[in-house]
């Protein structure tokens, strides 16, 4: 490891969806993003991203995207959930694939964070399963594991998951974060609405520039540009909250990106901050 953070902006799987799913308030009908009685003109394939952080205290990674089975069968994977989301994942997508390239094995992982539970931010979790430490908040994960028509814990069965718990630091829409090595370099941030434990990933430098992954806070920088909550919220108005939230840090001068999770106008790339 140098003495430099680097993250790694990776895709790790494609996602066909109703076009009310990422931006819920331009479409008046309130079940719009379920795609029921909705024609194809209406759905958008959108990218699945995961990130990598090369940090001098550990490597880290942030969701997992698809898990191969969607390569033959969407239902195997998915269930039900097909209604909602129909997932693509190209050869050398997967993300033990992503991590081979980048010349890593899953148990070079110090951690894996997740944002929250929802499938296509850990159907692939069990391509990293040996990873040394497997994170999610524990409201998420007491979420994760009692809505079963909201979340598929089959993907994270027989996986050693652990849970953080938010500290009141005064940082974040709901005032909660975790910090992941106790010096504010990584801080995963109380972003709920999408999700009731969701969080988003500051990555902060030395000299205070940061770059923030927002999760599905909003679905690309649209969303928190023109305050477009998802379809799917366990709180309208929380959703709100964090959205004004990351706008808000996104125009700080400190800055250097703020990254939705399924931006369509955000390549693959590789940011590097000061340690």
């Amino acid at each position: 490891m140098t003495e430099a953070i680097k993250i790694h902006v990776l895709h790790t799987g494609l996602v066909k969806v109703d076009k009310a799913l990422p931006f819920h308030g331009l479409y008046r009908n309130p079940l719009a993003f379920t795609g029921l009685f909705r024609s194809e003109k209406n759905q958008v394939t959108l990218p699945v991203s995961s990130y990598l952080i090369e940090h001098p205290k550990g490597l880290i990674l942030i969701d997992t995207g698809w898990n191969k089975q969607v390569r033959t069968s969407n239902w195997r994977e998915l269930g039900l959930q097909v209604q909602i989301n129909t997932g693509y994942l190209p050869t050398g997508w997967a993300i033990d694939e992503r991590l081979n390239a980048l010349g890593y094995q899953p148990e070079d992982l110090d951690y894996v964070l997740l944002s929250h539970l929802h499938c296509d931010h850990v159907s692939g979790l069990k391509h990293v399963a040996k990873a040394k430490k497997i994170l999610v908040s524990e409201p998420e994960w007491r979420a994760g594991n009692h809505l079963p028509l909201v979340y598929l814990p089959n993907e994270w069965r027989g996986v050693n998951v652990q849970t953080y718990q938010y500290a009141k630091s005064g940082i974040g829409p709901t005032g909660e974060s975790f910090d992941v090595f106790g010096d504010g370099s990584v801080l995963q941030i109380h972003t709920a609405g999408h999700a009731s434990g969701m969080s988003a990933t500051m990555v902060r430098g030395r000299d205070g520039r940061y770059v923030l992954l927002a999760a599905d806070v909003g679905y690309a920088s649209r969303s928190w540009e023109e305050m477009l909550t998802p379809g799917i919220c366990t709180s309208r108005k929380a959703a709100i909250t964090s959205l004004g939230w990351v706008r808000e840090m996104a125009h700080d001068t400190h800055c250097i990106e703020a990254l939705a999770n399924h931006d369509p106008n955000t390549d693959p790339h590789t940011i590097s901050l000061a340690y």
